[in-house]
């Protein structure tokens, strides 16, 4: 009976854990397609962007400008856009602030010591930005091994991500290499592939690369731009960072749903076996008990009609 009693607590239990997993497969799948619409309505207008931010650079000569007193970071686009030689590396790592979303987290964090550690075997060191409390909990006990330094954390951020949250990101990172403490700005971030599948990337940002866009003999041609080009890109580099910084968050955010809701369905799944199971066995073991009773019955009343 002390068998059957604890078969059925465990039944119990595993039940209502379903309900929750349940629960919170439904709520990611309410959000990870809101999600998915928002990252491909967003990428169009990123890459849009990225073109004519590089068909500008590549329409000018000279970049330079003694005309504006910048007075934040992210507009000394003459500093930011200035090739030099790279000592230190800056990593935002983007990540998430809650859990039970598969290996998500965790492969975020593979992947980026296995950045550090390459940076690391060439002599470059690497600061870390992280947006998100996981990200941040696995990787601040790995940060004296590495030996990679964690300048600033991001851990209050909303669940839906803002432009204004990825300006205060691109600004903090600009101070830095503007202060000299970074020579690049790269992102570690998810990929949305779809509901099932996403991908860890490093995105690139600064020092810029040559970006192979499809270029015409017209794109390289004279530019009029007004009011100036010192104006001009004072606006479009701080707006250039912090849109790819963006995308990165909305992507992030996408792939987190879509690994949350394939873990709860795979929880969800398992439960269920788990419950089918533990019926069986409890069958089988108040079957067994039923027949032991009987047993005995049959047994105790041949021994009174002896």
């Amino acid at each position: 009976m002390a068998n059957l009693k604890k078969i059925r607590t465990r039944i119990n239990s595993i039940k209502s854990t379903q309900k929750i997993t349940r629960a919170m497969k439904m709520v990611a799948s309410a959000k990870v397609k809101k999600f998915e619409n928002r990252v491909k309505a967003s990428r169009p207008f990123t890459f849009e962007l990225e073109k004519m931010f590089y068909r500008l650079l590549h329409s000018v000569c000279e970049i330079e400008s003694k005309e504006i007193d910048f007075k934040e970071p992210l507009n000394n686009y003459p500093v930011l856009l200035k090739e030099r030689p790279i000592k230190n590396v800056g990593l935002l790592i983007i990540s998430s602030n809650k859990g039970l979303s598969g290996a998500f987290n965790a492969n975020i964090a593979r992947y980026t010591l296995k950045v550090i550690q390459e940076y690391k075997e060439k002599g470059i060191g690497c600061e870390l930005f992280i947006i998100g409390q996981k990200g941040y909990n696995v990787l601040k006990r790995t940060a004296d091994v590495y030996g990679f330094k964690i300048t600033q954390t991001y851990l209050a951020f909303s669940e839906v991500p803002t432009s204004s949250q990825a300006r205060l990101v691109a600004s903090d990172m600009a101070r830095s290499f503007i202060n000299g403490d970074i020579d690049s700005m790269e992102i570690i971030t998810t990929r949305f592939r779809n509901m099932m599948s996403y991908s860890v990337e490093k995105w690139d940002i600064l020092p810029l690369d040559e970006v192979n866009f499809d270029y015409t003999k017209e794109d390289f041609s004279d530019m009029e731009i007004e009011p100036g080009l010192p104006y001009v890109l004072s606006e479009i580099v701080p707006l250039f960072i912090s849109s790819i910084i963006f995308q990165a968050m909305l992507e992030s955010v996408a792939s987190e749903l879509a690994s949350r809701m394939t873990a709860m369905s795979a929880a969800c799944n398992n439960a269920e076996e788990m419950i089918e199971k533990l019926t069986i066995d409890y069958n089988k073991a108040r079957q067994a008990m039923i027949t032991q009773e009987l047993t005995e019955i049959v047994s105790g009343s041949a021994a009174v009609n002896k």
